[in-house]
């Protein structure tokens, strides 16, 4: 094409797709591409700020590695992580919510009682609930993945001084579909900011916190699987949070229970617990896989 013009290379693009092209490929990459060239001709973007936006991503490539997933963060503070998961969550089950980018494969098993907290000291959270489809019944044999943020802020991958599976456990649940853990408080906290993603928020003038939480990744053979977080109703960032991660039904209440009730048993640290703890009750509800 010797005629490509501003205003005809969007149709002159569309007509390079060879026959054989998939289908839903050519669907995805037309609408990008056509919402790229529009965003290029309403901002008339200059030669510098494109050339700005290509360093920007060479730099996140630079800084991604095995433990930090820069894209994905910059998906997640753009709202596109959100969305995505947004419109594949079905209404008949728990939200789906940012899988974020500190998330490792490989964590080991964790029994139903086991305990995360490990040699911190802070006041122990018991987290219980039931794995359930949509009818109410528990599902047995589904595997949660659990991972959260250490008291210092910190997941694993960001701090040399926890193990690599500091806080990561994965539970499968028994007939009666129930998972149960002991734990410390995930606490609020601040995504990366020393990156290129740090440097969009500080231009924009957004804070990067996001509110404590617990993350889930709930698997069960029939269902489809669920990434999720869950959010204490009292934390400062429940309604700011910079990766737009908060559902209305993710919220739940830490419940403080008095010294000397912890269960005596069923779990590692029945026995072990003299003082006040918190419980967090959450039933997590899978819908089946489309046939």
């Amino acid at each position: 094409m010797r005629r490509v013009t501003k205003d005809n290379i969007t149709d002159v693009f569309m007509s390079y797709f060879g026959p054989d092209t998939d289908p839903r490929l050519r669907e995805v990459l037309e609408s990008l591409v056509r919402h790229l060239h529009s965003f290029a001709r309403e901002t008339k973007l200059t030669h510098a700020e494109w050339r700005m936006g290509i360093e920007f991503l060479e730099k996140a490539g630079a800084i991604s590695d095995a433990e930090r997933h820069e894209f994905v963060l910059l998906s997640d503070v753009l709202g596109l992580s959100s969305l995505v998961d947004m419109l594949h969550s079905s209404p008949n089950g728990t939200s789906s919510s940012v899988l974020g980018p500190f998330h490792i494969t490989g964590s080991p098993p964790l029994a139903i009682g086991g305990d995360l907290r490990g040699d911190f000291q802070e006041q122990v959270l018991l987290a219980e609930g039931t794995v359930r489809d949509t009818d109410g019944n528990p599902i047995a044999g589904a595997k949660i993945d659990i991972w959260q943020t250490a008291p210092n802020g910190l997941y694993s991958s960001q701090d040399p001084d926890q193990d690599t599976y500091s806080f990561h456990g994965i539970q499968t649940t028994g007939q009666d579909g129930r998972y149960a853990f002991t734990t410390v408080k995930p606490v609020s906290y601040t995504v990366p900011s020393d990156g290129p993603v740090g440097d969009i928020l500080r231009a924009s003038g957004r804070h990067p916190w996001r509110p404590s939480h617990l993350h889930y990744i709930v698997t069960a053979p029939g269902y489809a699987p669920l990434v999720t977080e869950i959010f204490p109703d009292d934390d400062p960032y429940l309604d700011e949070d910079t990766v737009f991660g908060v559902r209305e039904d993710l919220i739940m209440t830490y419940v403080e229970q008095p010294a000397g009730s912890f269960p005596p048993e069923g779990f590692e640290l029945s026995g072990k617990v003299d003082g006040p703890y918190l419980i967090a009750a959450f039933d997590l509800v899978l819908v089946r896989e489309a046939v």
